[in-house]
């Protein structure tokens, strides 16, 4: 039986592509924990007061009734 020449086997290496892709995964995942972290410390305390400001419309009103006025002159 032969066989074919023996290679050595190398062990795989990442391509720069692959290292690129996980540079830049662990950037975004800290540049998302910085801003949580930003988010969470600067939240006001619970339970305080808060105001609700509202603008009331007013209504139509209808129109008022007209008074009838009645002159009466005397003939002479």
């Amino acid at each position: 039986m032969t066989t074919g020449p023996s290679r050595a086997r190398r062990p795989r290496r990442r391509s720069r592509r692959g290292a690129a892709l996980g540079v830049a995964a662990a950037v975004v995942a800290f540049v998302v924990g910085i801003a949580l972290g930003q988010a969470l410390e600067e939240s006001p305390p619970p339970g305080g007061t808060q105001t609700i400001v509202r603008t009331l419309n007013p209504l139509q009103l209808p129109p008022a009734a007209r008074e009838t006025v009645t002159v009466t002159t005397s003939a002479p």
